[in-house]
């Protein structure tokens, strides 16, 4: 089994990461065939997403988000492609500058 951990930090405040976290969610269920829960909190949400193969959380907060995601034995051999498709959705959403660190992605 793979492991994904992909962090971003924003100054966007919870209400506008909320949105994002929404579009996410959105796009992983069209793209990729995942099914999605959104759990919104006072201080944190929880996105959480799940297919064959693939189980994971997006936690969002107020200044990150948060991805974690566990890859089965097929796909983990997918793992770098799939690492950075996420990668590169979740900055495009964000606009994240280069500098931008990718520790991690959870979805859930």
């Amino acid at each position: 089994m793979a492991d994904l951990h992909i962090l971003r930090e924003h100054a966007l405040g919870l209400p506008e990461a909320r949105k994002i976290a929404f579009k996410w969610a959105e796009h992983v269920e069209v793209e990729f065939g995942m099914d999605c829960t959104y759990e919104e909190g006072k201080s944190v949400d929880e996105v959480g997403f799940s297919r064959s193969g693939v189980q994971g959380t997006l936690v969002v907060t107020k200044d990150k988000f948060e991805l974690n995601a566990k890859l089965g034995f097929l796909l983990g051999a997918f793992k770098a492609t799939i690492e950075s498709e996420i990668v590169k959705n979740l900055d495009d959403l964000l606009k994240v500058k280069p500098h931008a660190k990718a520790h991690g992605l959870k979805k859930k």
